[in-house]
């Protein structure tokens, strides 16, 4: 680590050259009201910024030459600006947008390339929710604001939870980062969790999704793709201020109380932004015949804060800090299937500390570099009780990870550009679990979820590389990455296991990965994509010393498994005018030395059948993936997506387990330049009746299969300076339904309201 930071200083004191500065202001080219939040980036430097509340905008240390300034912000057209930086003067420009309703391929992204590019140009195809989107939809849940996005499945175990599939993968297969940093840790469970839902709606800026293996940027678990949770950045201001918001919203039947309050401060070398929430969610009522889900509701409060600081016109520190709590959140399913009298997380705590120092050079060999040093710690407490049974279990599981990330940003030429760096990760696993008779007031001591005191270390070398060529775009990287793993192999007197064993098992896995990739403008507004590449995932704590019951089943302990890899290939078209956006893609996933249950022999152990984990299965995914937006009138937008997803497991000659059915959506929207919004929109999912044993064994899904279903959606919403009101009405059909795999149902008939003012 002190080798990291000498060399990180080495780069950022480097000498300074004699240069001038860019000023600006944005503004909304029919009301020429100023524009906040305006994404600029400076070619060829790669230099970015964002309007302050003022629409106001500042480049430092530009030597002379010309600069083209790209525009982009959420509702309004990219644009362009040529800017000519002479060594007399200071430069000064006013931006001007035109408001557009098409956003798709419109966006900017950090998340596949680990630096801001146009979302266009890229051979990934990616899901992009948006300020605008974030705030019009006012979503319960993170997970949920991806309800019914193209390209995305979303599955509820419970109804604090909410686990997102890419590419018909999930949990350990899909990797969750918040601000670039992993989410995903050594006791991250397999198959659907919870822990996405651990980030506050209203605290994020933009969701970013890469449907796309997306191990050579981010190692480890991201095989079906990476969901990247970009919270709010307080911005710089030329004219110092203090700015807040204030966040409400009710919904029918008690199923939603939320409120968060925001405050903030700007100048031109400090920028501080706050936030607190507090939620009470009511049990859910869910459609026709179906009526309240008891217990499901629960109570969530959560604070995070932001602050940058400029310590010259180079270098700009920030540190954040977000802290999570949800107490009291059922298992409905364990519940009302499994006879036990309360089955409860009790607390899911999340808390996250970071701190990121970024320098910016106009040199072709170190355009910006970025270190990131990070703290994350996810406690997650469990209490149930069998109906009638005098036993209480108690348990604890708590993860501590350390991260630190070295990042360089360069351009050797005008065609080639390049990121390079180091990832470091450390976990430590506490795990815990007393049985408490509640009739005789004894406790017992017994061996946790997870080998207690186990640690996962991993060490990464990667590099990513982007050449313009004309109307090509080539991307190409690797990645190296190395783990230590050590596991204290302890029983301690489980029960129908023995007794305890001190030993630790010591495990290196490694893999090395790569991909390459093209985008090729066949038209101006049509491109060619297609890429190959392969990923992995290193088995982790969870899967290497599990012991206890999981979901349907108890699960034994393995020390002997392989890194998980797959290959995907894909090939789509995007388009892109003034008035239709579109994405067609086709891709082939396959994954070898796949880690599966294995039923150990006919045991069972208090009452569940008994699995181990196994590199046993060679399988694959395949899918189709389309999107279309249409402007047909000005401010009025059509828009569709569909997902189509097959998976089988050949090993077992059975189709892969919990993939999503065929799933779409049509939608209607009417959108103002700045005051009226409205929206009708028709969700769907057809029947999935292809199962694997391991479906059909799951008590969370039907037998036979989980029908389709239909939900229609009204949301509008009205901003009148600085107010916003927001509100929908959902599943108008009462339609009774639930997506597949989850262990409750969708909500019914119900309409929601919420009320945002900002100053």
């Amino acid at each position: 680590m002190r080798l990291l930071y000498t060399a990180f200083i080495g780069l950022v004191t480097i000498g300074h050259c004699l240069a001038q500065t860019l000023t600006g202001s944005v503004r909304d080219a029919q009301t020429q009201e100023s524009l906040p939040g305006v994404s600029l980036r400076l070619l060829p430097t790669q230099k970015g910024v964002t309007s302050d509340n003022r629409g106001h905008f500042v480049f430092y240390n530009l030597p002379k030459g010309t600069y083209t300034v790209q525009v982009s912000s959420v509702g309004y057209q990219a644009t362009s600006v040529v800017v000519a930086i002479t060594s007399r003067n200071d430069q000064r420009i006013t931006v001007s947008l035109q408001p557009t309703a098409i956003q798709l391929n419109q966006q900017t992204i950090t998340t596949a390339a680990r630096t801001e590019t146009p979302d266009f140009l890229r051979p990934e195809i990616t899901t992009v929710l948006t300020s605008r989107d974030l705030e019009q939809r006012a979503p319960r849940t993170t997970p949920e604001a991806l309800f019914g996005a193209t390209g995305v499945w979303l599955q509820k175990t419970n109804h604090g939870g909410g686990s997102p599939f890419v590419r018909g993968l999930t949990g350990q297969q899909t990797l969750l980062l918040v601000d670039g940093i992993r989410l995903n840790n050594a006791t991250f469970r397999s198959g659907p969790n919870q822990y996405l839902n651990t980030i506050d709606p209203q605290s994020i800026s933009q969701l970013e999704v890469v449907r796309s293996s997306g191990s050579v940027a981010y190692g480890s678990d991201a095989i079906g793709g990476v969901v990247n949770v970009l919270t709010k950045t307080p911005q710089f201001a030329d004219r110092s201020g203090f700015s807040g918001s204030l966040f409400a919203k009710a919904m029918t039947q008690g199923m939603d109380y939320s409120g968060r309050a925001e405050a903030g401060y700007s100048s031109a070398n400090v920028a501080v932004l706050g936030g607190i929430a507090y939620r009470r969610f009511g049990d859910l009522v869910a459609g026709q015949g179906l009526g309240r889900l008891s217990p499901t509701g629960y109570n969530q409060f959560s604070g995070d804060v932001k602050a940058r600081f400029r310590l010259s016109n180079r270098l700009i520190a920030t540190a954040a800090y977000q802290n999570l709590r949800q107490d009291n959140v059922p298992l409905y399913h364990r519940v009302r299937l499994e006879n036990y009298r309360y089955y409860q997380f009790d607390p899911q705590q999340r808390k996250l500390a970071y701190a990121r120092l970024e320098g910016f050079y106009n040199r072709p060999y170190l355009q910006s570099v970025q270190l990131t040093a990070s703290w994350q710690q996810q406690t997650e407490g469990r209490q149930s009780q069998r109906n009638g049974n005098p036993t209480a279990v108690y348990e604890r599981d708590q993860t501590t990870s350390l991260g630190l990330t070295l990042l360089t940003v360069a351009q050797p030429t005008a065609l080639w550009r390049m990121q390079n760096g180091l990832d470091v990760y450390t976990d430590y696993v506490r795990s815990n679990r007393t049985d408490a008779n509640l009739t005789t007031g004894s406790n017992i001591a017994r061996r946790g979820l997870y080998p207690d005191r186990a640690t996962m270390n991993s060490v990464a070398l990667f590099s990513l590389h982007t050449l313009t060529i004309k109307r090509l775009t080539l991307t190409a990287g690797g990645r190296y990455n190395t783990y230590q793993i050590s596991i204290p192999e302890q029983t301690n007197g489980q029960p129908g296991i023995g007794t305890s064993l001190n030993e630790r098992t010591k495990i290196s896995p490694s893999a090395l990965v790569g991909n390459l990739g093209a985008s090729f403008a066949v038209l101006p507004a049509v491109r060619l994509v297609g890429s190959v590449g392969s990923a992995f995932r290193a088995p982790n704590i969870d899967d290497l010393g599990t012991l206890g019951i999981v979901d349907f089943r108890y699960e034994l302990p393995n020390a002997s498994l392989r890194p998980e890899r797959s290959f995907n290939t894909e090939l789509g078209v995007k388009i892109r005018t003034n008035r239709v956006s579109a994405t067609l893609l086709a891709y082939n996933n396959r994954l070898t030395d796949f880690i599966n249950r294995i039923r150990s022999g006919t045991d069972s152990l208090q009452g569940y059948p008994v699995f181990r984990k196994e590199n046993s299965a060679e399988s694959f995914i395949r899918g189709l993936e389309a999107d279309v937006e249409y402007e047909f009138l000005p401010n009025w937008l059509a828009y569709g997506g569909l997902t189509y997803t097959y998976g089988q497991n050949v090993t077992a000659n059975e189709p892969f387990r919990r993939i999503p059915p065929l799933n779409g959506r049509v939608g209607l929207t009417y959108q103002s330049a700045n005051r009226w919004w409205a929206r009708a929109e028709w969700l769907l999912a057809g029947a999935q009746t292809r199962l694997a044993a391991g479906d059909i064994a799951d008590n969370r899904i039907a037998k036979g299969g989980t029908p389709g279903w239909q939900v229609i959606n009204l949301n509008g919403g009205y901003r009148w300076q600085y107010v916003t009101l927001s509100a929908e009405l959902q599943n108008l059909t009462n339609e009774a339904y639930r997506t597949h795999g989850s262990g409750v149902d969708g909500v019914g008939r119900s309409a929601w309201l919420s009320v945002l003012v900002n100053w």
